[in-house]
């Protein structure tokens, strides 16, 4: 979008950015976020600018498409109080967490230790260090679900070197004493290693506050990426002390002003003195990236710029009281913590029963709102992902959904099967609508970008002295249409050439 968001008008922003959710309930932002609209046509005209060459030249448009890569990286920095200087993008958080791993100096009979609440990637990740002769060990949850600061600290003998760990915990949402455990690291000289793939854009992250020395964050969940993306923030003073990882040149300082200049030169050779930059861009795996990914990451931070980290968290305070409120009143277990220091934008609820808690999974899915059911070391039940496009319309809808299952089937003088039917019906419209409605949008940002690249052409031809109008050209277009969707599409591509005709 070319107009910012006020930070004062944070309601009328989300719904311009979030139209689809207008019509549904989608509470999972812990597994994937929806991505906003100026994130999509930010993807959008980059594919399309590949589709049509709009570059002078291949070596032109790879220039470009860096340049847009790179422009990720401040706003990742700015959201977690770092310098751009301190980002490397990543593919993924997996991407990241590998990098990062393989990048901490640690050698045979080291130990790494994670909670036994973490993410099941976090675990597979530190297992393979075991093949260099490094030991895994876990720190147990108490009976409350918590990791508490004393309960690692009991675990940090002489061979741990490293402490990995989700700054917010996946099943139960449980948020750590991260300053308390980075002041514990820095004591004990422990590499403190933070998965925020669960905080960051839900809640605020500044390294100036809780310093960390490596930092893992995916893009696709709480920032809204629409594709897979993310970044890894390397504390400065950590760098110097990291492994380098294998690397491509893109990593590498050029031996001109850019690369493109640097293959115009015929003394180029492949086996040179590289010299790589002391920034974190050093981690990053140095060849051809997601640029569909970066873009898209670039769009989504900015968003979250602007309506503010501490906006949103405020705005998650007020449906996740609301709703542990609720889920009280209906007697269901509340799993999350609910002190204010360990409170995420997830409420994890339970049944009393894993059978029950998927039960109650298949109903509300079926009732149309989006949630999920997660475990980990007994730890979880019905996950609820509040965020910052949810309101307390969703939160009811839940609760309302959530009574009539734990009140049980009513009786009805209709069929059976015609009412389980009913809902799953309706819910599969309310689905089918909002496709439709983000279709349309598609369709709207398309004719618009159509319209701004005729008004390029036109002003071209009058430039060029050439007439202001091709009708060879304008049949070709509506010849195409006619092919394709018969006499619709003639209409329809009348009307395009009349929209996007423009002035000039």
């Amino acid at each position: 979008m070319s107009e910012e968001c006020c930070p004062g008008d944070f309601a009328s922003c989300v719904r311009r950015e979030f139209p689809a959710l207008d019509r549904k309930v989608y509470l999972d932002s812990a597994c994937i976020g929806v991505a906003p609209v100026r994130a999509v046509r930010a993807v959008t005209d980059l594919v399309q600018g590949m589709q049509y060459c709009t570059a002078e030249s291949g070596t032109e448009m790879h220039g470009r498409l860096n340049e847009l890569r790179a422009s990720a990286r401040p706003l990742a920095a700015r959201l977690i109080g770092a310098e751009a200087s301190d980002i490397a993008l990543v593919e993924s958080a997996t991407h990241g967490l590998k990098i990062a791993l393989e990048s901490l100096p640690l050698h045979a009979g080291d130990e790494v230790l994670l909670p036994d609440l973490e993410f099941i990637q976090l675990g597979v990740m530190c297992r393979q260090l075991e093949d260099r002769g490094i030991t895994v060990r876990t720190v147990p949850h108490d009976p409350s679900g918590r990791i508490g600061v004393d309960a690692v600290r009991a675990e940090l003998t002489p061979a741990v070197k490293v402490l990995a760990l989700s700054s917010v915990q996946w099943t139960n949402g449980f948020r750590a004493d991260l300053a308390d455990l980075s002041e514990l690291c820095r004591g004990r000289g422990v590499w403190l290693l933070v998965d925020a793939a669960q905080h960051v854009g839900a809640l605020p992250f500044d390294v100036r506050r809780t310093p960390v020395d490596l930092l893992v964050c995916g893009g696709h969940k709480w920032l809204c990426s629409p594709f897979g993306t993310g970044f890894l923030y390397l504390a400065p003073a950590a760098r110097p002390r990291l492994r380098r990882p294998l690397a491509g040149f893109f990593a590498a300082r050029p031996p001109a002003r850019t690369w493109g200049e640097a293959f115009l030169r015929p003394d180029l050779t492949p086996l040179r003195a590289y010299e790589f930059t002391d920034d974190a861009h050093a981690w990053e795996t140095g060849g051809t990236g997601n640029y569909p990914g970066a873009v898209g990451l670039s769009a989504a931070l900015s968003l979250f710029l602007e309506l503010r980290p501490q906006r949103v968290e405020a705005h998650l305070r007020t449906l996740t009281d609301y709703l542990i409120e609720g889920l009280d009143r209906l007697g269901f277990t509340v799993v999350s913590p609910r002190e204010a220091r360990h409170r995420s934008g997830i409420v994890t609820f339970g049944t009393g029963r894993a059978a029950g808690d998927l039960h109650l999974l298949r109903a509300l899915l079926t009732a149309g709102i989006a949630v999920g059911v997660r475990y980990t070391s007994g730890v979880g039940g019905v996950r609820v992902s509040c965020h910052l496009y949810n309101t307390l319309r969703d939160v009811d809808a839940l609760l309302e959904a959530a009574e009539d299952w734990r009140r049980g089937p009513r009786r009805t003088t209709a069929p059976r099967a015609r009412t389980r039917q009913l809902p799953r019906a309706a819910a599969q419209i309310v689905r089918q609508r909002a496709l439709i409605d983000a279709l349309d949008d598609d369709l709207m940002g398309i004719v618009t970008a159509r319209g701004g690249v005729s008004r390029g052409i036109r002003r071209s031809r009058t430039e060029g002295a050439l007439s202001r109008t091709d009708l060879a050209r304008e049949r070709e277009v509506v010849e195409r249409f006619h092919d394709r969707l018969g006499q619709d599409g003639t209409r329809l591509a009348l009307e395009l050439l009349r929209m996007c005709k423009g002035d000039t």
